[in-house]
């Protein structure tokens, strides 16, 4: 069709007319029976086309943006975004088009350390801003690796999903980030859920709810398969059970391009963007210092084959970054995101969750309700249960919600359950059992799973049998924690590929003998908080006598209690 110059000329069918050419022509009969012309479309906003009867978001942003780029010839510019860690960020117009979506702005309401916030005053950043500069770190590597390596036929889709996929990673996570997912969802649903499934699940239904598929076509995007590729980037593959000998498990991207999968979530040895922005963002808010410098990383990495496929690689000289990259891992877990205080306010927030469980009742697609532990299940739902969640349960009045507001009001008041101390997870070597042991250092580690915390909470409650202080099983808390350089008990650098100034082609791992004498030996550790939920003196006392003779009684070593 030749459109006049002046589209303001348009009479309706003229109107009806480049509907048609758009793609649009479900939509006809409406803008007939509103005699919509070429003067409407001035001024036309989603507003508007609400009013017309076209119900679903969607369908009126699809349309609106195609008037907007097809008629009033406004370029669908990039924006920039004032990072507080990376500074001045330029966003390709269809992240900005993602991130101004219901689910992602979701985002700006859970905060990205959980019950941090409660002992950091600084911690209170939020997903949103997080997911935001992983998009930038994403971009920046791809686009290093594209400038650097022609050879490697890096395209413009690959960057764009690339951003895409740092940008959306984390659109699964619950309320309190990973107290939902790692404390709270356990309690509540017998089988295994990460947030890294529903992030997959959340980003299919942002681009259908909001009708992005023509957005993303129109940036040169090629549906279905980068729709897959984003989403493999952050979730692994589709078929989680592929048959064996499949060696390349994948679908987004054929193997030549193996190392685009390690950029925002590294499954061979945890280095990867996400962790970049987390360890500046978390001890750029904390306080604590970062000795890990990404851009070097970003700078000197490079796609080498390895085995047949292609992976990332750093210059030889970089393993000292590397490490301190990992030591600034452990010194966040000890010093803030396994802090005693955090923990167990963390502890009586799930507490209270599971209590308001089936209480919280949140609408999802249909009008269907759905509780805090089955709105994973309908993700309109999902999309609503964010962190205000906490602010729900403190200022109810209902009756049902009585018990979990009383936890939530001793957190808001400082009521905490009373740290008793922490012990290692280790046995005597005669001591038997169904536990699984693990070898570390000649020692005996037990495999704390819920039964065996169960069992010791009985354990603990009978530890002192002449005590009659009326301590009871349900008096004390365990928590689990686990510190690890990200592999669990083994060194994360032993599957880093290096290569030299003088041959950038061949890849060596760096050998034992010739790492630093100074590089850690031992990669993980578990430590067991015990708490005492009555916080009276008398109680504590008793308490904390419970404990020491547990830990005799055990062959735990005794460390870190509280003096009364």
């Amino acid at each position: 069709m030749e459109r006049p110059a002046d589209y303001k000329l348009w009479g309706v069918e003229k109107t009806c007319q480049f509907l048609r050419e758009e793609g649009l022509a479900e939509w006809e009969a409406k803008f007939r029976e509103h005699k919509i012309t070429g003067t409407r479309l001035e001024n036309i906003t989603a507003d508007d086309l609400e009013e017309m009867g076209i119900e679903r978001r969607g369908d009126r942003l699809r349309i609106w943006h195609i008037i907007k780029i097809k008629l009033w010839k406004i370029p669908d510019q990039s924006k920039v975004f004032n990072d507080s860690i990376h500074g001045h960020i330029k966003l390709h117009p269809l992240l900005v088009k993602i991130i101004d979506t219901p689910q992602f702005q979701r985002l700006r309401n859970i905060k990205q350390l959980g019950g941090s916030y409660f002992v950091f005053p600084g911690a209170s950043h939020n997903r949103f801003e997080h997911s935001i500069g992983v998009a930038c770190l994403a971009g920046q590597l791809v686009q290093n690796l594209k400038t650097e390596q022609e050879e490697l036929n890096i395209d413009d889709r690959d960057i764009l999903c690339v951003q895409i996929a740092g940008l959306c990673h984390d659109l699964g996570h619950g309320p309190f980030s990973h107290l939902f997912d790692g404390m709270f969802i356990p309690k509540v649903r017998p089988d295994p859920w990460k947030h890294e499934t529903a992030s997959r699940e959340m980003f299919d239904y942002l681009v259908d709810d909001n009708d992005l598929k023509p957005v993303m076509e129109q940036y040169g995007l090629k549906l279905p398969e980068d729709q897959t590729f984003i989403t493999e980037m952050f979730a692994g593959p589709l078929d989680t059970n592929a048959a064996q000998g499949q060696t390349w498990p994948y679908e987004g991207r054929p193997e030549d391009k193996s190392f685009l999968y390690e950029i925002v979530a590294n499954k061979r040895n945890g280095i990867d963007v996400d962790k970049f922005d987390y360890f500046a963002r978390d001890c750029h808010h904390l306080g604590i210092q970062n000795n890990f410098d990404h851009q070097r990383f970003i700078m000197f990495a490079r796609v080498c084959d390895v085995d047949g496929l292609k992976h990332i690689c750093v210059r030889d000289k970089e393993v000292g970054n590397l490490y301190d990259m990992f030591y600034t891992r452990i010194s966040l877990h000890r010093r803030a995101y396994q802090h005693r205080v955090k923990n167990i306010i963390e502890a009586m927030i799930t507490e209270a969750f599971v209590k308001a469980d089936g209480h919280i009742k949140i609408k999802g697609k249909d009008g269907d309700e759905f509780t805090l532990s089955t709105a994973i299940d309908d993700m309109e739902a999902y999309t609503k249960l964010t962190d205000s969640v906490f602010e729900e349960i403190l200022n109810s009045s209902s009756p049902e919600l009585a018990e979990a507001r009383k936890i939530l009001e001793k957190i808001i008041s400082r009521q905490l359950y009373k740290f008793l101390g922490q012990t290692k997870a280790k046995r005597l070597p005669e001591e038997g059992g169904p536990q699984k042991k693990k070898r570390r250092n000649d020692e005996r580690f037990i495999d704390v799973t819920e039964e065996i915390i169960s069992t010791w909470k009985r354990e603990l409650a009978q530890a002192v049998p002449d005590a009659q202080d009326g301590l009871n099983p349900e008096d004390f808390e365990i928590i689990k924690v686990t510190i690890n350089y990200g592999k669990k008990d083994q060194n994360p650098v032993n599957d880093v590929y290096f290569y030299s100034k003088n041959d950038h082609t061949r890849v060596f791992q760096i050998p034992q003998e010739q790492m630093s004498e100074l590089r850690p030996t031992c990669f993980s550790e578990t430590l067991i908080m015990v708490y005492c939920k009555r916080t009276d003196d008398n109680s504590l006392k008793a308490a904390k006598n419970h404990f020491s003779q547990w830990c005799r009684n055990k062959g735990f070593q005794v460390g870190d209690t509280v003096g009364l």
